[in-house]
């Protein structure tokens, strides 16, 4: 995954700048059908039942990943090809903070629950 040019603004000014960044108290995964990029923009989901879900990650060494499985509610019509996936800091609007693309994209029809298992996303800084 990528960082956003909001985060490493952010990393950059607590680090080498001395101004204190607090981190967000809850991080939210968003689905993508377009890419989005160090600016922003890509097209998140909308409607059909689609929210923004609650995350947590744990850190080991330099990895980011996935506490929990992330499940999003079940599709009440189509939500397209999901290619992206996006790390916020807020539940509507707020700030993509990182962003990546799925392994593999997935087409969500109505009826279908997308879900990424425990541990599956991972953030590496090298």
């Amino acid at each position: 995954m990528s960082f956003t040019n909001h985060l490493e603004t952010e990393i950059l000014d607590h680090v080498f700048g001395g101004n204190a960044y607090t981190a967000p108290s809850t991080l939210y995964l968003g689905l993508y059908t377009a890419t989005p990029s160090d600016t922003g923009g890509g097209t998140e989901l909308s409607g059909s039942g689609y929210a923004r879900q609650a995350m947590a990650m744990s850190v080991s060494g330099n990895t980011a990943s996935n506490t929990a499985a992330e499940e999003f509610a079940t599709a009440t019509g189509s939500w397209g090809t999901v290619t992206h996936v996006g790390v916020f800091d807020a539940s509507t609007s707020g700030n993509l903070l990182a962003y990546g693309a799925l392994s593999e994209s997935k087409t969500i029809a109505t009826g279908d629950v997308f879900r990424i298992p425990a541990g599956d996303l991972d953030i590496t800084l090298d």
